[in-house]
Parts: structure tokens; sequence; C-alpha cells
């Protein structure tokens, strides 16, 4: 039987590529859970392009 562990949003954000190539990332969401997105080459390259220009936008 496996151990049951709390559902909690702490912990970092992570990401990894699994063996058949996909991206998995992982965000701790408030009031507890993550988010759990998997993406291909492709989609993660336009996520990062997307950020990236809202990160480097000044307020």
């Amino acid at each position: 039987m496996a151990a049951m562990k709390p559902r909690t949003g702490d912990g970092p954000m992570e990401a990894e590529r699994e063996p058949r190539g996909i991206i998995v990332l992982r965000v701790p969401l408030e009031g507890g859970g993550r988010l759990v997105v998997s993406v291909n080459e492709t989609e993660a390259k336009e996520l990062h392009k997307v950020l990236g220009v809202v990160v480097t936008a000044k307020k």
C-alpha cells in the first residue's frame, strides 16, 4: 500500500523531461495543490518566448 502524502502547494517549481520526450512542468498553487502541464519541445519553446516578453516588460 502506498504512503499517503498531503497535497500542498509547498515546494519548488519543477520541470523535467520524460524518456518519451515530453516536458512536464509542476507549479505549486496558492491554496494547495500543483498545476501539472505536459508540453512538447515546440510548446516549451513558445512558452519560454511568451514568458520572456512578460518578465522583461517594464511596468
